[in-house]
């Protein structure tokens, strides 16, 4: 290869030569020259962009200044290069180096150095001050660009887009670090403090050397320590606010037992390798109307009292009594060859959560609570009222005599399960038995075993002749984790029985909650250094699932970001480090 790169075969230091002209090829005594440049080379004085040669007759090639002589001993091609004299400037090695400068009509290196300086102390100190100078106390400045922009570090996020142009909203003083008065002007309602500020000065590792270090340039520079935007960093460029780092909140919670001595919360490195098991809020029990709760550790078979008798694998079989009324009601209520979880339970409008079960959108298409049928209007037993149920009995009782049976000849959908056989609906309303015939016998009916509130409801107790009716409250709580957050929405991808093994419960009283390992398959932590394969991969950091600012036992986003896809849009799921 021959050209003025360093690296060709034929080195030619001559700007007349390009960096790879043309190649030469040997086959014996035969040579071949040909150009790669694109750029003609002289052979025995004529232009040519290839010529076949031969090593013993011998040949002239000419690249710019130098010249190349062909020859040959009979084995060997022997190629002889010698510079010539130069026929311009642009040849001469010399002029390499010096011919492009503008060393002769530029000023001497200290005068560009020193104006060089004075130019950017006027672009980007001079001019920003002036301009912070002269807006200062001006409400909105106009729209264009102000000299003071230059020490900003990108645009401001969607969340503060609106005071592009009201840079004092923030920024009251001049040089002095924006400050939590600032922030509070407009957040005061949302924004609350974590913990104790005593504990939380407490829970902060103690800094060493560099620690010390940077406070004193802090302090120096008006920026104390857990200040709002050490969080909240602004100026990161348009689009959401970026998310805080995990270690902010891992500085403290992954030894806080350690530093914050009495404390009742368990240590916290990082939710794929280093995070103590759900605590959910459960009902614990009754105090008359007074419901007791307490936080129990998501383990084992852990059981609330929710005031219910139902169960669910019951429901979702395909196979027992339900599954054939299922099958058999398909086309009428678009249901599958089995009840499904979400024949029941409805989602919120945001998708978050769910509404509560209901008798009268849920249960009662299955679960007729009818017992009279005046003109072809059926008279039903009124849900969650039990007095109400013994008054329209002793009604019923009063106006037809004691020996008329209550009966709708069918008109009534019977129970699926245990009560499939009952031929009327006072079978299924009062329980598959002989007919009492007496007020008191149908009313102690209903409210005993086999009757229709006592199999999904807890009667307290049952009672005597007389004796007002009780039934135990139905809990349906929306939230179980009251100190983090979670979004069905987000998981819509998945299955109900993949994290709710209700398929398997067999008592209403299970509580049918997945707990970490479960969230595990899929949820590898902050930083994704998962021991064991997930099917999913998910980074999650603790602002995920927590949010700083507690507000009332509830997550501050819960009030500002949920809505139709706002959850999850906060923290997208990115592919796991592996």
């Amino acid at each position: 290869t021959i050209g003025r790169d360093a690296g060709c075969d034929i080195h030619l230091p001559d700007l007349a030569v390009e960096l790879h002209h043309a190649q030469i090829s040997a086959d014996g005594q035969r040579v071949v020259v040909e150009s790669t440049s694109g750029l003609d080379f002289q052979v025995d004085g004529r232009s040519s962009r290839k010529a076949e040669l031969s090593a013993g007759k011998g040949a002239e090639l000419r690249f710019g200044g130098h010249r190349l002589t062909l020859g040959g001993d009979g084995s060997n091609v022997l190629i002889t290069v010698e510079r010539v004299e130069a026929l311009s400037d642009s040849s001469e090695s010399k002029e390499e180096v010096g011919l492009f400068t503008l060393r002769d009509v530029m000023p001497g290196r200290r005068a560009m150095a020193w104006s060089f300086i004075a130019a950017v102390l006027a672009l980007f100190m001079v001019w920003p001050i002036y301009t912070y100078a002269t807006s200062h106390g001006v409400k909105e400045r106009p729209v264009g660009y102000h000299g003071d922009q230059a020490w900003m570090s990108g645009p401001l996020s969607d969340a503060h887009k609106s005071l592009e142009n009201n840079c004092q909203a923030c920024h009251t003083q001049k040089f002095v670090a924006v400050t939590d008065q600032s922030c509070l002007t407009c957040h005061k309602a949302d924004a609350h403090d974590h913990a104790d500020p005593a504990k939380l000065a407490m829970a902060r590792e103690a800094p060493g050397f560099g620690g010390k270090v940077k406070g004193l340039f802090k302090a120096a520079f008006h920026k104390p320590e857990g200040r709002c935007v050490d969080c909240h960093t602004e100026h990161e460029g348009a689009g959401p606010m970026m998310a805080t780092a995990q270690a902010f909140c891992t500085d403290c919670h992954a030894t806080l037992d350690k530093r914050v001595t009495g404390t009742k919360l368990a240590n916290a490195a990082d939710f794929g390798t280093d995070h103590p098991q759900f605590q959910p809020l459960v009902t614990a029990g009754w105090q008359g109307d007074q419901r007791l709760v307490k936080r129990a550790v998501l383990q084992g078979n852990l059981h609330e009292d929710n005031g219910m008798k139902f169960t669910h694998a019951q429901h979702l079989s395909a196979t027992n009594a339900v599954g054939r009324m299922t099958q058999t009601m398909s086309a009428e209520q678009g249901w599958g060859n089995r009840l499904e979880c979400k024949d029941c339970h409805t989602p919120t409008a945001d998708g978050t959560r769910f509404k509560p079960v209901s008798m009268e959108d849920n249960c009662q298409m299955c679960h007729s609570l009818a017992f009279d049928n005046i003109g072809g209007t059926l008279r039903t037993l009124r849900h969650g009222e039990p007095g109400m149920v013994v008054a329209d009995l002793r009604a019923f009782y009063r106006s037809t005599g004691p020996v008329r049976p209550i009966s709708l000849s069918g008109m009534a959908r019977r129970r699926p399960g245990n009560y499939a056989m009952a031929e009327t609906a006072q079978d299924y309303v009062l329980g598959a038995r002989a007919w009492p015939g007496q007020a008191d016998e149908a009313i102690r009916a209903v409210f005993s075993k086999g009757g229709a509130c006592f199999d999904c409801h807890v009667v307290l107790p049952v009672p005597s002749k007389g004796a007002p009716v009780t039934i135990q409250k139905v809990v349906q709580p929306d939230r179980y984790m009251k100190g983090g957050w979670f979004d069905h929405d987000a998981h819509k991808s998945e299955t109900c029985i993949s994290c709710h093994s209700a398929d398997k419960s067999n008592l209403a009283t299970d509580l049918l909650l997945p707990d970490l390992a479960s969230c595990r398959t899929c949820h590898v932590g902050g930083t994704g250094d998962h021991l064991k394969p997930v099917k999913t991969p998910v980074v999650s950091t603790c602002a995920m699932c927590h949010d700083y600012h507690i507000d009332g036992q509830a997550p501050w986003m819960t009030k500002m970001q949920v809505g139709k896809g706002k959850g999850s849009a906060r923290f997208p799921a990115v592919a796991a480090k592996r």
